[in-house]
């Protein structure tokens, strides 16, 4: 079975920046792209960003400039750098993996819950 750890997450004021890390477990994972996502209550489940395995990436609008992924193959493990947080950012973020675009893992973590307030 496939694992997935998400953490990071907190209260922050509007303009502060956090770092989340997703480390993925139980499988081999070198060939697909990585991501995060979020889900804001009342609101369906959104990409925000994406890394490939030959280290392309692509984000949201809404995020765009303001929001970094990396990863580190050896730790298993995918960050997610956001910097001048807003309100609207406040959801709980989620990782996956994916290959060409369709999810590997069907069961989403607990996901690691980002507040911020103005």
């Amino acid at each position: 079975q496939v694992n997935l750890v998400e953490s990071g997450g907190g209260l922050v004021q509007a303009g502060g920046s956090l770092r989340l890390s997703c480390e993925f477990s139980g499988g081999r994972f070198s060939i697909h792209a990585k991501g995060w996502y979020r889900q804001a209550p009342g609101k369906q489940r959104e990409l925000v960003a994406r890394i490939t395995p030959i280290g392309v990436t692509n984000y949201a609008d809404s995020v765009k400039g303001r929001f970094t992924i990396s990863r580190d193959n050896a730790k298993n493990t995918v960050y997610l750098r956001m910097n001048s947080l807003k309100p609207e950012d406040t959801a709980v973020y989620y990782c996956n993996a994916d290959r060409f675009g369709e999810l590997s893992i069907s069961d989403w973590g607990q996901g690691t819950q980002v507040t911020v307030s103005s």
